[in-house]
């Protein structure tokens, strides 16, 4: 099974693209990317897709809240703050994947794979588990292609230069989901979006969300560790409402 072709995809083995072209004076290296704001209907187009696809979405996030509830049990959904546009936080939602730890235990390493229910794990290889992000989407917190909303302690490990990515709205998929997903270190999947922030446009979402289902029916949603990575390791708590 072959990917269809789109803009700016790699041949296979190669993780991360070209660094875009740099200017200096960023912090920690970095320079910084030309600035380029969300495309006129990009609004629109994450209302119409939305609009085709709530209904069946629901119904398959509320089976998948009742198959967790009932082998689990509570709570069913996930709420943690994250880092949106312009450095604005919001509260992003998914269903839970992980046991429950008592407060106050959680160490770094405490979201390592051994964590991961045993739903939880069917959850993560289809995607399902992001599916209430699109509550996030009808409030515009997010899109639904952009570059990953990330934790508040990672945007403060960021150069000056990765603080670009945060030009874009966050969004359920993107380049880099469809270049590699976890198997890519942060600085990699950083890469992939500021090159989104450069060449975003509606043909290119439209590319990245028929890639997206591609991805997700063809490679599932493996996880790889990052403990070594600059900018995922986690010497701080990961702080989470439910």
């Amino acid at each position: 099974m072959t990917a269809p072709p789109m803009p700016g995809r790699r041949r296979a083995g190669a993780v991360s693209p070209k660094a875009p072209t740099a200017l200096p004076g960023g912090p920690g290296g970095g320079g910084r990317v030309p600035r380029r704001r969300s495309y006129r209907g990009k609004r629109m187009l994450d209302l119409v897709v939305v609009g085709l696809i709530i209904v069946p979405a629901a119904l398959l996030c509320a089976i998948a809240a009742l198959a967790h509830l009932l082998a689990h049990g509570r709570p069913v959904l996930f709420r943690q703050q994250r880092v949106g546009r312009d450095s604005h936080p919001f509260v992003l939602l998914k269903l839970r994947t992980m046991r429950n730890v008592p407060c106050g235990s959680e160490r770094p390493g405490d979201a390592d794979p051994a964590r991961v229910t045993a739903v939880g794990r069917v959850l993560r290889r289809t995607s399902l588990d992001e599916l209430p992000q699109l509550v996030n989407v009808l409030r515009g917190e997010m899109s639904l292609v952009g570059p990953r909303p990330t934790l508040p302690y990672q945007v403060g490990r960021y150069t000056g230069r990765q603080r670009l990515r945060l030009l874009a709205t966050p969004g359920l998929t993107g380049l880099a989901q469809v270049h590699g997903r976890q198997r890519l270190s942060w600085p990699e999947r950083i890469e992939w979006d500021l090159r989104y922030v450069r060449h975003q446009s509606f043909w290119l979402d439209l590319a990245i969300l028929v890639l997206t289902v591609w991805t997700v029916l063809a490679r599932g949603g493996a996880t790889v560790g990052h403990d070594n990575d600059p900018i995922a390791g986690r010497p701080e708590r990961m702080l989470s409402g439910a």
